[in-house]
C-alpha cells in the first residue's frame, strides 16, 4: 500500500468520540493545514468530513460531522459546517437532526441551491421560502434541517426542484427590485 492510500485509509477510519474531553476534532486535522494544502494545490474548496461513535452512548449514537472551507474574492477563507453534533453551553451534543452540505450559487436572474441528503426519498423533502430565507427539512429515518441566507430573495412559486443519488438542486427566480 502506498503511503497515500495508507493516510487515506487512515483517515477514513471511524472514530470513537468522547464528548467529555473534546475529542470530537481528532483526525478531521486542523483548519490552517487544510488552508495550507489549498495554496499548495491552488483549490479554491476542500471539504473534510469523519463519521464517529459516542463512547458510552451504545450503538445508535452514530454521528458525522464535517466541513467545508473555501477560499473566495480576496483569498479569504469561508468555513461552513455539516453533520448532526452542536454546541451547545454543556458541550457537543449528537442530535438527531443532520445540517446537511448545502451551496448556494447566485446567477443572472436565479438563485441555485445544491444540497446533500443522503438516504432520504424525494417525498420525505420539504421546502420552504420565506423572502431571502430557505428552509429545508425532511422526514422519515434520516432527519435534516438546515435554514439558508439567500444572496436576493427569491419568488416562492418559482421553486423548481430536481432530486437524484441524494442530491437535491431548488432553482428560483429572483423577485424584481
Amino acid at each position: 500500500m502506498t503511503a497515500d492510500r495508507e493516510k487515506r485509509a487512515q483517515e477514513e477510519a471511524e472514530v470513537v468520540v468522547d464528548l467529555g474531553f473534546g475529542g470530537l476534532f481528532k483526525g478531521l486535522g486542523s483548519v490552517i493545514d487544510l488552508l495550507g494544502e489549498m495554496v499548495e494545490s491552488g483549490d479554491s474548496e476542500r471539504t473534510r468530513s469523519r463519521p464517529f461513535r459516542v463512547k458510552g452512548l451504545g450503538p445508535r449514537a452514530r454521528g458525522v460531522y464535517g466541513f467545508t472551507v473555501r477560499t473566495g474574492i480576496g483569498g479569504l477563507p469561508r468555513v461552513e459546517s455539516f453533520g448532526n453534533i452542536r454546541a451547545t453551553a454543556k458541550g457537543p451534543v449528537v442530535a438527531d437532526v443532520r445540517e446537511p452540505l448545502v451551496d448556494v450559487f447566485d446567477e443572472r436572474e436565479e438563485i441555485v441551491v445544491v444540497a446533500e441528503l443522503p438516504g432520504v426519498g424525494e417525498p420525505d423533502i420539504n421546502v420552504e421560502v420565506h423572502g431571502d430565507v430557505l428552509v429545508l427539512e425532511t422526514v422519515g429515518e434520516r432527519k435534516y434541517a438546515k435554514e439558508v441566507l439567500l444572496p436576493a430573495a427569491v419568488d416562492p412559486g418559482s421553486v423548481r426542484r430536481s432530486y437524484k443519488n441524494g442530491i437535491l438542486e431548488l432553482r428560483m427566480k429572483k423577485q424584481a427590485a
